[in-house]
């Protein structure tokens, strides 16, 4: 016989109690020929009566008194756990999160969320990871909390939320030598490009329009994060494709044009993703709400990908 299940060793316990089918049946709410199975079975998987009929009542045998105990230990234990809820209060946690996201998320983010967290959550830790290809086992894994950025490859099988649509601007310095107030298309062939390839920023959607629409860009710097391409191109006479919102905070701190892209791009979509693991989670809850509400350009909304 398997091992007893809930019902069974609540019902040892009350017929223990009070020493009675029908007042156990009273106690659980049960009818008294569903008491009188659950003890049947009881007594076939101890191989024990257990609780003997006397005059004075259902009196347990030595092993049930034995039993009973350990069988308490159990019951408590089980309603400890099933009563439980999982709670999270931002204002006095000192927990750690994980964010997986780009460099430039770190400027458009991170000093805002930091301003949050100062104010409502002066405990709460935060741990930057870089994107990449081991991201989706971090979220699953629990190493990483949330991912943020443009992440095809979590698009099935983790949760996402969209925060804001991203379309490209051209930078160029402020004091470019030939770009001034516009950008052709003639231009945009004819100067030299830095490029910055990092995960989570849509570089791709870049090369794959260019390359389709059979647009020439020469491509003399190629480095791995966009800081060092940004110092490059505003004390410089190359251009550089960024995400607008890289572009107006770069345009706000430094010396750089912005510009207009000369042929259609398409837009993407920044997400924040997390795996089903953690989904109830109330801490990641809280988290993610946060950052929707700092970087959403209107009502956040929440999706499940298909494939999971």
């Amino acid at each position: 016989m398997s091992t007893p299940d809930l019902r069974l060793l609540q019902v040892f316990d009350a017929v223990h109690k009070t020493r009675s089918v029908s007042r156990a049946a009273d106690l659980l709410e049960l009818g008294q020929p569903a008491v009188s199975i659950a003890l049947g079975k009881l007594r076939e998987h101890f191989a024990d009566p257990l609780f003997v009929r006397t005059s004075s009542g259902m009196e347990p045998t030595p092993l049930a008194d034995e039993l009973v105990q350990p069988i308490r230990i159990a019951l408590d234990a089980l309603d400890a756990a099933l009563g439980h809820r999982s709670s999270f209060d931002p204002a006095t946690s000192e927990r750690s999160f994980r964010i997986c996201m780009t460099d430039i998320t770190h400027l458009v983010l991170l000093p805002r969320l930091w301003g949050e967290l100062r104010a409502t959550a002066p405990g709460i830790r935060i741990q930057i990871a870089p994107l990449d290809d081991d991201t989706g086992r971090k979220l699953e894994s629990g190493e990483a909390d949330l991912a943020v950025g443009f992440i095809p490859i979590l698009e099935a099988g983790f949760y996402q939320q969209a925060l804001f649509r991203q379309h490209y601007v051209c930078l160029a310095s402020a004091d470019h030598p030939r770009i001034h107030g516009g950008l052709t298309l003639e231009q945009f062939e004819a100067e030299d490009h830095a490029v910055f390839r990092t995960a989570g920023t849509g570089h791709q959607v870049i090369e794959q329009e260019i390359a389709r629409q059979g647009i020439k860009r020469r491509i003399v710097l190629d480095i791995p994060n966009f800081l060092g391409a940004a110092f490059v191109v505003e004390h410089t006479d190359l251009l550089m494709t960024v995400p607008r919102r890289l572009g107006e905070l770069l345009r706000g701190r430094g010396d750089f044009s912005v510009l207009p892209v000369p042929f259609p791009l398409p837009d993407y979509t920044i997400k924040q993703h997390w795996h089903a693991r953690f989904h109830h989670d109330p801490g990641n809850r809280w988290l993610r709400g946060l950052i929707a509400n700092l970087m959403s350009e209107s009502g956040p909304r929440v999706t499940e990908s298909e494939g999971r």
